[in-house]
């Protein structure tokens, strides 16, 4: 590598440092955890860093067999550097997008020079990728790894390397640990579909690498025989029910329509939707018109456009359906516009008017919603008034100087003209929307007000709180709580947090027994009531 290179590669390095701090890690303790997983992933790992177990994943004692170990492994390293908290929970899912973008960043670098900077940005700056990075869940694992394991396949294919083969059945097994046999299954369908596609079947026999499979079980199967051992109701719960019956049925009660992840992808990717829906329809478009078979010219495109349709196809057809489950797809939209971008450079177009407009209000828009995130979170609708014209007059703003920009120096300006709205929204988000988040939606305020009223360490319950409170404060106050609606009322003095205006009802059930009412939290209608021994 000449100096000059080397230069080039240090300050791209330097620059994705900076965007992946900035995008993943800045504010990550501004907010306490909010939702159902966010807390309850983080107590499973809290609970096993407790008990020194790397085995079995426990949520209130309990063993909680629903996902496999990565993320909890990893939150569990995380808390003994920093201690359990909220932000360390988050932790992993940060670390594991960066080391996703720096694999995209050396992938671009082999197979599309000159575009590896724009492709990493590009995936870093995903509104999926930036959302998820920064929630303590097993999305990111799953992503990660799945991701690292196609880039390394590919790079196989057109190397013949067997250290990226290699790599290939490491990160398919980390998959695996990540969130269980799906990695294999979405690998191997886009795998085999390529390879045929690509008139190359005997490919997908020269992939079933014995030293590779030796690898993959050596990172994969320790853990699965040693928490079956352990849990013999292990295959049961997380094979049958957890994989078989969530595909299968709406057991979880995530019913949505077929058509639930067009709209989910689109707005994952962006502020890059615009672009990576016409890097797909051209490809598509220039294929079918042209009535020919792909060349091995082709082989990048056709394999990105497979690893972003493969995902979307099968979780379309799944009766359970998230949206963190479509995550795995995402870098391969923002891959496969890092291999057109050239192309149309290398062609001399450039893009039309409208479709430069649209990209630039739909990057522009963005920052609407997050200057009103206090609002929205707080009053639940949109806030037309002052604040909602400003938010819109700044996003003409932006628009009018992203139009003017791309129309004059075109797509080279692409990247550094998308990625102003895009930090513009994080950052606004970040410093203006947390606190309203964490007064209202976030279980940490309300567990600190709790632990206000002990005078010494006391047993809580709740009574008709939600699941997501139940977790939430689980995880902050790292206690099992008792559910006074299910008769589980501690015998000893204990604080419960209850659903506010329930005190007749609180009456009946700690009948014989004194209580006190202590408070109220008022952002989330709960109450607080000390009850004493029996």
């Amino acid at each position: 590598m000449n100096p000059s290179s080397r230069f080039s590669f240090s300050r791209d390095w330097l620059l994705l440092a900076g965007f992946c701090w900035f995008l993943f890690f800045y504010g990550l303790a501004s907010f306490g955890l909010i939702g159902a997983d966010e807390p309850r992933y983080a107590q499973v790992a809290q609970e096993m860093f407790v008990r020194h177990d790397w085995i079995t994943p426990t949520l209130g004692g309990k063993p909680w067999l629903e996902k496999p170990p990565l993320y909890y492994w990893q939150a569990m390293l995380a808390y003994a550097a920093f201690g359990a908290s909220d932000w360390a929970a988050r932790l992993p899912s940060a670390v594991d997008a960066t080391l996703m973008v720096g694999a995209v960043y050396l992938f671009l670098r082999r197979f599309s020079p000159g575009f590896e900077l724009d492709g990493a940005l590009m995936t870093a700056s995903a509104a999926g990728v930036i959302g998820f990075a920064r929630a303590a869940s097993t999305d990111m694992p799953l992503a990660a790894t799945f991701t690292i394991a196609l880039l390394a396949w590919f790079g196989w294919r057109a190397g013949g390397r067997k250290l990226a083969l290699a790599l290939f059945y490491i990160f398919l097994g980390l998959g695996v640990l990540a969130k269980g046999p799906i990695a294999v299954f979405l690998a191997a369908a886009i795998i085999v579909i390529f390879s045929i596609a690509m008139r190359d079947a005997r490919r997908i026999g020269r992939t079933l690498w014995l030293p590779g499979i030796l690898l993959f079980c050596a990172v994969v199967l320790p853990w699965y025989i040693a928490v079956q051992v352990k849990n013999p109701e292990f295959f049961r719960v997380f094979i049958l029910e957890h994989n078989f019956a969530r595909f299968g049925t709406n057991l979880y009660r995530h019913k949505e329509p077929f058509w639930y992840y067009l709209p989910v992808i689109l707005a994952g990717v962006l502020p890059w939707t615009v672009f990576i829906v016409a890097a797909l329809i051209e490809n598509i478009r220039g294929w079918w018109a042209g009535g020919r078979k792909l060349s091995p010219e082709d082989a990048l495109s056709a394999f990105l456009i497979l690893w972003l349709a493969v995902p979307a196809v099968f979780f379309s057809i799944s009766q359970s359906k998230l949206p963190g489950y479509i995550l795995p797809a995402l870098p391969a939209a923002t891959l496969l516009l890092c291999v057109y971008l050239p192309e149309q450079a290398t062609a001399g177009a450039r893009p039309g008017l409208l479709r430069m407009a649209l990209h630039s209000a739909l990057a522009a828009l963005m920052i609407v919603p997050a200057l009103m995130v206090a609002y929205l979170v707080e009053m639940h609708r949109f806030p037309w008034g002052r604040a909602a014209e400003v938010s819109l007059v700044l996003a003409a703003v932006l628009f009018l100087a992203m139009t003017a920009a791309l129309q004059r120096y075109g797509l080279r300006m692409l990247r550094i003209v998308t990625l102003v709205p895009a930090l513009l929204t994080v950052a606004t988000a970040i410093r203006g929307g947390a606190p309203a988040v964490d007064a209202t939606l976030s279980l940490r305020p309300v567990a600190l007000e709790a632990k206000r009223f002990e005078s010494q360490p006391l047993p809580f319950a709740i009574f008709l709180l939600p699941r997501e409170s139940e977790y939430g404060l689980q995880f902050y106050l790292n206690q099992a709580l008792g559910r006074y609606e299910l008769g589980q009322i501690p015998p000893q003095e204990h604080i419960v947090v209850a659903q506010e205006g329930n005190g007749a009802r609180m009456a009946k059930r700690t009948a014989g027994r004194r209580y006190r009412y202590l408070g109220n939290f008022a952002a989330q209608h709960v109450d607080y009531y000390w009850v004493a021994a029996k």
